[in-house]
């Protein structure tokens, strides 16, 4: 389209009646990225990349998960680990935690980096598609069936991503084991097997012992991946990455729609603090740009909180206008609040000085090497608000 290049994601369903094919229906997902439109970066490799027969939004490198949290650095390690190993790796974790990302990270760390990188979605595929979508079919092997490979071969060499895994039919599980073991696939009524070597990555969202009970995921099928798994923390077990996030967030959404915010008042951060986030990074990602868009003045307000959110504080934020008593419900010692209350000046600080330790130390009144020090201790990167 006027020399631009557009990326998608395609399906085709057809419908069948009485046997025969009577009509298909395409569905089609523009995963353009900006990245796509650059064509002055990393030329050789951009070049590489496009031999791909199906690609996603690979643009995400492992500098781009930003966390204060030490579960989740270790995550990164591993991922890293993994990511140039051939075994198969699994990643679970709620929605809106990062799984996508860590994905495209590890394709982009991998030797197979230059090779294909194949998505898919297994509950956005009707049942009675999985197995011709994943295995490929044989001319006549039913009615309007062609020779056609499946994603697994035209995988081969590269990478295969495997996104709710959960949701793939136990039958196919059984097969993709046999993908696993062997290394060999066969096309839907055909007698002939292919060796196919592929870095195969699969997500879910809910535990997979969780899953194993509920009989959604073959038990055999998760020992497979079980040398290489990834549990992504849920962001309310990891508080500190709150507040880091809400900044990183509005100074991306402050230049998205050319605003000048500030920061935040006290009494939102206390309820960002307090919130169960069950959407997750995406959710809070999602509040801040709501709030930049619809936001006027230097300072970010709980006023302008979308209204489910004020439904889920509204006792929180009632009882605090009216008595604003003392409660021991979520009591923390006095170490971690005072801890916890260093940490959000600090990063405020360092977000409005865009990561000038110098600048920082003087606004916060002491020596540089006192800063220096406790960014090391809280594991605060300066570079992270440049």
């Amino acid at each position: 389209f006027k020399g631009r290049l557009f990326n998608t994601n395609n399906i085709s369903i057809p419908i069948i009646k009485k046997g025969e094919i009577v009509g298909v229906i395409e569905l089609s997902k523009d995963i353009t990225s900006i990245n796509d439109f650059n064509v002055s970066k990393d030329k050789n490799r951009k070049t590489k990349v496009e031999k791909c027969k199906i690609k996603g939004e690979n643009t995400f490198v492992f500098d781009d998960i930003l966390t204060n949290n030490e579960d989740m650095v270790e995550n990164i390690r591993k991922a890293k680990v993994f990511s140039i190993s051939s075994k198969p790796t699994l990643i679970y974790g709620e929605t809106g935690t990062g799984k996508e990302l860590f994905v495209h990270s590890m394709y982009n760390n991998s030797v197979l980096y230059n090779k294909c990188f194949i998505a898919l979605n297994c509950a956005a595929l009707p049942e009675n598609l999985f197995e011709s979508m994943l295995f490929g079919t044989v001319k006549g092997s039913f009615t309007g069936a062609e020779n056609k490979m499946g994603l697994l071969e035209q995988a081969d060499g590269g990478t295969i991503f495997l996104d709710e895994l959960n949701s793939m039919p136990l039958s196919i599980q059984a097969k993709l084991l046999r993908v696993i073991q062997d290394g060999v696939v066969r096309r839907v009524g055909s007698n002939k097997e292919k060796k196919v070597s592929v870095k195969m990555i699969a997500a879910m969202n809910i535990d997979p012992m969780d899953a194993i009970d509920k009989k959604i995921i073959r038990e055999d099928l998760f020992y497979r991946f079980s040398c290489s798994t990834i549990r992504l923390v849920p962001l309310r077990e990891r508080r500190r990455d709150i507040i880091y996030y809400a900044n990183y967030f509005l100074k991306h959404f402050n230049e998205e729609y050319n605003k000048n915010i500030k920061g935040f008042s006290k009494r939102l951060l206390e309820i960002f603090m307090d919130y169960e986030w069950k959407g997750n990074v995406r959710e809070l990602k999602h509040i801040i740009e709501s709030l930049v868009s619809l936001n006027d003045n230097e300072t970010l307000e709980v006023d302008n909180l979308p209204i489910y959110m004020k439904k889920n504080t509204k006792n929180t934020i009632e009882d605090d206008e009216t008595n604003g008593d003392f409660s021991l419900k979520n009591f923390i010692s006095l170490r971690e609040t005072t801890a916890k209350m260093e940490i959000e000046l600090i990063i405020n600080v360092m977000v409005y000085t865009r990561g000038n330790v110098t600048k920082s130390a003087e606004m916060l009144d002491i020596p540089r090497q006192t800063l220096k020090y406790k960014l090391d201790k809280y594991n605060i990167k300066s570079k992270d608000y440049k």
